[in-house]
């Protein structure tokens, strides 16, 4: 009787792991099914785009299914430039952002704590631009700052600073709003210096804001095609590796070119995130 009653429960035990992990697979089947329909897929069809050839009817926009990895060295030998403008962009941006971004998170996140009406209304400032169109606020500066400023570098990084400072300090604020500020009065009460304090205690806490809000800016400010466009802050020397996408697909039809230049662009993205997340020892992020 008490090996029958020993056998029934260790089925039972045996079942239980299987059984949940049915469950949690019919939980992730929504999330799986929306990343193979609307990640997956598209990225399998870029990529064998990317490898066309020009069909032998030489239209506009006429392309075959071929292995043309020469297209990748092409879109690198001709658009070398603009990759390295894009990130320069995206880079001086996302510093610029970072340093004005942190101040205002700090002050929302920590030092008006403590009055809630204050705090809501400083955060209903930072999100109200995104109850305004992105092409709409962006075409506003154009009527806004001096017509010698448009079509210059300072414009194109003045406008992606604008315009994705909101993405930079929502993560700091998360993270510094859920700082234990007994933390930060003990290391005053062992006489650290408030340089001292910050160095040591906020700014390795507020690490996963930090990171998350440069990540949040600096990925989409990479492949952002508005700023950098004629229409709004940009000129002839401005142009950036979303711009070349956006022409060689919509204008010259060029689709293997904007294709191979749309992968190259993820790829530099991935290794310049993947290093930048080990590097700031916040590998749980990736």
């Amino acid at each position: 009787m008490a090996f029958t009653a020993f056998s029934a429960s260790a089925k039972v035990v045996e079942q239980a792991p299987k059984k949940r992990g049915w469950i949690a697979l019919l939980l992730l089947a929504p999330g799986i099914a929306y990343m193979l329909l609307f990640f997956v897929a598209p990225f399998i069809q870029l990529a064998i785009t990317s490898l066309q050839a020009p069909a032998d009817s030489g239209g506009i926009g006429q392309y075959v299914a071929a292995a043309q990895f020469s297209n990748y060295w092409a879109a690198m030998q001709e658009y070398w430039p603009h990759i390295l403008r894009s990130f320069a962009y995206s880079l001086t941006a996302t510093i610029i952002g970072l340093l004005i971004s942190y101040p205002l998170a700090y002050l929302i996140g920590v030092k008006v704590r403590h009055r809630p009406m204050l705090q809501g209304i400083l955060l209903i400032l930072v999100i109200a631009p995104f109850f305004i169109s992105f092409l709409l606020r962006t075409l506003a500066w154009k009527s806004i700052l001096p017509s010698e400023l448009i079509g210059t570098h300072f414009s194109v990084i003045f406008g992606l600073v604008y315009n994705f400072i909101p993405f930079m300090v929502l993560p700091m604020f998360a993270s510094l709003q859920a700082l234990d500020l007994r933390l930060i009065e003990a290391g005053s009460d062992l006489y650290a210096s408030p340089a001292t304090v910050f160095r040591k205690v906020t700014l390795p806490l507020s690490m996963p804001g930090i990171v998350s809000g440069t990540l949040l800016s600096f990925i989409p400010m990479s492949g952002d095609y508005v700023n950098a466009s004629r229409e709004f802050l940009g000129g002839t020397g401005t142009a950036m590796i979303g711009n070349v996408i956006e022409s060689n697909f919509l204008q010259t039809q060029n689709y293997p070119m904007a294709a191979s230049l749309s992968i190259i662009l993820m790829v530099i993205i991935l290794i310049i995130v993947a290093t930048y997340v080990r590097k700031s020892g916040a590998e749980d992020l990736l």
